[in-house]
């Protein structure tokens, strides 16, 4: 269906229908040893793959020096200790010698040079992962909540996002002919390979269901059909009271209902997405909406479901409007039941109570189920590096390769490391501290809180720094704070380099946004459970102001709060709001 069919459809959809295995003409520039980019064009495509193409932007002066991010999938951001050190091994070989965490629980490989994605997407391949879909007009990485299982819901809970991640995978032919049949390289790593193997202890749980055909013979996607969808597609899951995934940002979520100890099923959860372009009023943040109950047994059925549904009423004639959001914001959320309840066959019960007391993760020593411990740390931007005396790479990889935890990738873009004996807790704390990695185990209340987006210098949709100037950027609000006489107060800020939301700057209590070089808009008043979205305050303002600005906030909160009001909370209600324009 063509929600608007009086306009003309956008590039991206004729390419997509045009090539529907997505294979553009990737093989024939990986093939060119002359070649150093992809073409405008397959861009476009290499998304689908996993592949953003991106140039260093500090070099620009100079001439354009391309590169690209490849970006793994890790559902619920779980990764076996033995894949990760391939994935360390994989980092200095082909990429820039780091990782780094995203928010949505994944890992990126930035910097990686033409001839090194062949090996690198063959490589993770090998070690059961992919990065089939982790990009472009399909379902992404499934967020799950990411502290290993302190009961048995969180158990189902990771069964039941590995469920849905194989089946809305697309079932295009094209990557693993590209880039797992079509790569052949030793690079010495069987050992490491043949471990990582062995510790997923299955086929890869990414490896899409077999294509379907048509009468011809020829391959098809039953689901996501010949174009795929309109546009990107995020799904998470949540445990209440922790809302550690952000839940309500996400275009479908599935809120865990659990009744005397039992997961019974889901509050499903649509209509997310915090995208938006500057000076386009079309385009806004939104909050998902309630939309009813669900069975475990229902995950897949709607799932798939409701992906249809933004298959075939997203707007494909406008990519910025091409998210579900817009479909239920624009229709209606009875619309959207009504529509559901036709492709299931019946509608939803109404939604069961829940309520969420928080979000952000938990640093130091905790205990599991099944009496193993594991640790909280806090990772600076996401980014897993060696940089002077911190040493966090080199001391992740000993830690690896020496007591074999589980990697815990978190959706606030920090690290769990799981399955840990009791025994090894001392070693593996001292492996740290000698590594220099003390600020781990206690950032304090707005740094474990925080988030940044890569931006500049390699993200070509930046206008403004993040993750470079972060650290400097809280450390004033923290001075801000103690000058207010609020130093142990948590606190939510994000930051990302342009509109487009991938540190969740919308739904903070402090939500910094790229406006252009050194400016940004100030965005207050989320909250702290994630609940609700923050509003624009100022707009356009230089990055030094900031800190000052908000440091007066902070000095009237202190004097105005009330007993245990979060500063999200009061400055919503606070008088500190532009008057609104006379009528």
């Amino acid at each position: 269906m063509d929600p608007k069919p009086d306009k003309p459809l956008s590039k991206n959809e004729i390419m997509k229908a045009e090539k529907p295995d997505l294979s553009g003409n990737i093989r024939e520039t990986l093939a060119n040893p002359e070649a150093d980019r992809f073409t405008d064009d397959d861009e476009q495509f290499i998304k689908f793959h996993g592949i953003y193409q991106q140039d260093d932007r500090d070099k620009r002066k100079v001439g354009k020096e391309y590169s690209v991010m490849v970006r793994t999938r890790q559902t619920g951001g779980i990764v076996p200790a033995a894949q990760y050190i391939v994935y360390d091994e994989l980092s200095g070989r082909f990429a820039n010698g780091t990782l780094r965490i995203t928010s949505r629980q994944t890992f990126q490989f930035h910097g990686v040079l033409q001839q090194g994605i062949g090996p690198l997407i063959k490589s993770i391949n090998d070690a059961l992962s992919s990065t089939l879909a982790t990009c472009g007009d399909v379902n992404r990485n499934v967020t799950a909540p990411s502290n290993p299982p302190v009961d048995e819901i969180a158990v189902q809970v990771d069964e039941d996002a590995f469920a849905i991640t194989r089946a809305l995978l697309p079932r295009t032919t094209a990557y693993h002919s590209i880039w797992v049949d079509g790569v052949q390289v030793d690079l010495g790593l069987g050992d490491k390979i043949a471990k990582a193997r062995a510790s997923v202890d299955q086929a890869n749980p990414y490896m899409p269901p077999p294509a379907d055909t048509d009468e011809s013979g020829t391959a098809t996607d039953s689901l996501y059909g010949k174009t795929y969808l309109p546009r990107k597609f995020k799904t998470g899951f949540a445990i209440p009271p922790n809302n550690d995934t952000d839940i309500f940002t996400n275009d479908m979520g599935y809120v865990a209902v659990v009744e005397n100890g039992q997961l019974i099923g889901y509050n499903l959860l649509v209509g997310g997405g915090l995208g938006t372009s500057h000076g386009n009023k079309a385009t806004y943040p939104r909050l998902a909406d309630v939309i009813g109950f669900i069975t475990r047994e229902q995950v897949v059925s709607v799932g798939t479901a409701v992906i249809s549904i933004h298959r075939d009423w997203g707007d494909r004639t406008d990519r910025k409007h091409a998210r579900i959001k817009y479909v239920l914001q624009e229709k209606g959320v009875e619309w959207f039941r009504a529509e559901l309840a036709q492709r299931l066959g019946a509608p939803l019960p109404p939604a069961k109570p829940f309520l969420f007391k928080g979000q952000g993760d938990a640093f130091g020593w905790f205990k599991q189920l099944d009496g193993r411990a594991f640790l909280g740390l806090f990772v600076e931007t996401g980014r897993v590096k060696d940089a002077g005396t911190y040493r966090l790479k080199t001391a992740l990889r000993v830690i690896a390769e020496k007591y074999a935890p589980t990697f815990r990738l978190t959706a606030t873009q920090n690290l769990i490391l799981s399955d840990i004996q009791e025994a090894d807790k001392a070693a593996i704390e001292k492996v740290l501290h000698d590594h220099g990695c003390a600020i781990v185990f206690n950032p304090g209340l707005i740094k474990g809180r925080g988030m940044a987006c890569p931006a500049l210098p390699t993200c070509g949709l930046a206008l403004a720094e993040s993750e470079r100037i972060f650290p400097q950027f809280l450390a004033k609000l923290e001075e801000g704070q103690a000058a207010a006489g609020i130093a142990e107060e948590e606190l939510v800020v994000r930051m990302t380099g342009c509109p487009n939301g991938c540190a969740r700057p919308y739904n903070a209590e402090i939500g910094l946004v790229g406006k252009a070089p050194g400016k940004y808009n100030i965005m207050l008043g989320g909250n702290r459970e994630g609940t609700r979205l923050a509003r624009l305050w100022k707009e356009a303002v230089l990055a030094d102001e900031i800190p000052v600005l908000i440091g007066e906030l902070f000095k009237q909160y202190a004097h105005e709060r009330q007993v245990g009001q979060a500063f999200g909370d009061w400055v919503d209600q606070a008088a500190v709001w532009p008057a609104a324009p006379a009528a």
